[in-house]
């Protein structure tokens, strides 16, 4: 049997830009990327602690070191700049290989959106 279980998460981050004109997607910093083991192209939902809207989109990798968390396309319509948000993404495990598994979360400065060292 496989479940969905919580693969990576970075946790409360600061909406930066909002691209109402764009395809589509969620441009996160590259150094938050890697530090949450999630990739360009990648599937997440986004939960915005603000206004309590949950949404699923995709990843496109921005700046490193930029703190750049902007949602592109309709998504933006789902956010406003400022707005708290928690980025996941969930992989599929076989249940036993899933009650071993430990996701990447990550908290980076709300302020800054910057990985706290």
């Amino acid at each position: 049997m496989m479940i969905e279980v919580l693969k990576s998460k970075i946790h409360r981050v600061r909406v930066t830009g909002a691209n109402l004109n764009y395809v589509g997607s969620i441009t996160i910093d590259e150094e938050l990327l890697e530090a949450a083991n999630m990739i360009e192209g990648e599937k997440v939902q986004i939960l915005d602690i603000n206004n309590g809207e949950r949404f699923e989109t995709y990843i496109i990798k921005g700046e490193r070191g930029s703190g750049c968390i902007c949602l592109n396309g309709a998504a933006a319509r789902k956010v406003a700049v400022d707005d708290l948000v928690i980025i996941v993404s969930y992989a599929l495990l076989d249940f036993e290989q899933a009650k071993q598994f430990k996701p990447w979360v990550i908290f980076p400065d709300s302020a800054t959106n910057k990985l706290i060292k």
